[in-house]
This record gives C-alpha cells, sequence and structure tokens, in this order.
C-alpha cells in the first residue's frame, strides 16, 4: 500500500478499508513514516550498535516492529499461537534482551525495512477482509482481561511509537 503523502497528516478514510479501519492504517502510517525518517541512512555498524550492554540495538528495534505486527496477525486474524518455526523466526525480535542482542545484527537497514513493509503489506491485506464491527470484537487478553481487536492493533502502533522515541535518543548517542 503506497501511503498519499498528502494524506500522512490526515486521520482520514482510506479507499478500500472501512472506516474506524482507514484510521487505525492512518495512524499506523504515519508512525511507520516518522519510525522511516528516525534510521534513515543508519549504517550496519549503527543499527548494532548498543548504547550500554543492558539496551537493545536500533536493529533489534526495528525488526521487533515487524515482529509484534506478524504475532498481531497471527493472533487476531488467524486467532491462533506462533508456531515453532514461527516463534524461531520472530522469538528474538519478539522477546528482545539477551537474545534479541545475540541473534539481531549483521544486517544492512534495507534488511529490516523489508521485513517491516512485508508484513505491513500483509496487515494491509488483512484489514481489507475485515470491518469496523471486527475491531470491537473481544478476546482475553493480557493477564486474562478482556480487551478487543482495536486496542490491540492500538498496542501495534503505540508500541512502535514508544520504541522510535527509544530509536531517536540512541541515535543521538551513537558514534559515527
Amino acid at each position: 500500500m503506497n501511503v498519499d503523502p498528502n494524506q500522512l497528516y490526515l486521520v482520514t478514510g482510506i479507499e478500500g478499508y472501512t472506516p474506524q479501519v482507514s484510521y487505525l492504517l492512518s495512524m499506523m502510517n504515519y508512525a511507520r513514516h516518522t519510525t522511516l525518517m528516525a534510521v534513515k541512512g543508519l549504517s550496519m555498524q549503527q543499527l548494532d550498535e548498543p548504547v550500554d550492554a543492558n539496551s537493545n540495538t536500533i536493529g533489534a528495534l526495528l525488526l521487533h516492529f515487524a515482529a509484534l505486527e506478524y504475532a498481531y496477525q497471527v493472533e487476531t486474524f488467524e486467532q491462533r499461537e506462533l508456531t515453532k518455526e514461527e516463534i524461531a523466526k520472530w522469538g528474538p525480535a519478539l522477546d528482545l534482551g539477551e537474545e534479541g542482542r545475540r541473534a539481531i545484527k549483521g544486517h544492512e537497514l534495507n534488511y529490516y525495512l523489508r521485513q517491516m513493509e512485508e508484513v505491513r503489506n500483509r496487515s494491509h491485506q488483512l484489514f481489507r477482509r475485515v470491518d469496523d464491527d471486527w475491531l470491537f470484537q473481544e478476546e482475553e487478553f493480557w493477564h486474562k482481561k478482556q480487551a478487543n481487536y482495536y486496542f490491540m492493533w492500538f498496542h501495534v502502533l503505540e508500541d512502535e511509537i514508544n520504541h522510535r522515541g527509544q530509536i531517536r535518543w540512541m541515535r543521538k548517542r551513537l558514534r559515527a
């Protein structure tokens, strides 16, 4: 899905989607745009450089965006848990921490951007299949609380915004 740059700052309807789904995607599109601007031009060394021994790298955070979004696709659209194969692929990026620091490195920026774009394109395809009522479906979520799909996808959005703030902070502290 190509985002119309003239609509980047509008929470508005998007052709092919119901109103509430459009509004959610509008916000997700803007958040992704600002993430892309925050990482533009970073080298592999910068993507792999932790600020300290306990921090995630920018590369790991970018892959985390794709992993989290993929996990929510599986949970909300397919009503299933990740398979062993999916956990092997996405687990380090979902969990981050020590496993992420060990496993997520050695990739150029385009690698992370492709992963994010592939997952986002799949989200756009999946969202075409649902309507606004779907967003309000409820199920058990964190700590056995009720949540609707709207909240779950809001979490995908706010998680990216939160970590994008970390990325901006980290970028200011990177060596060359």
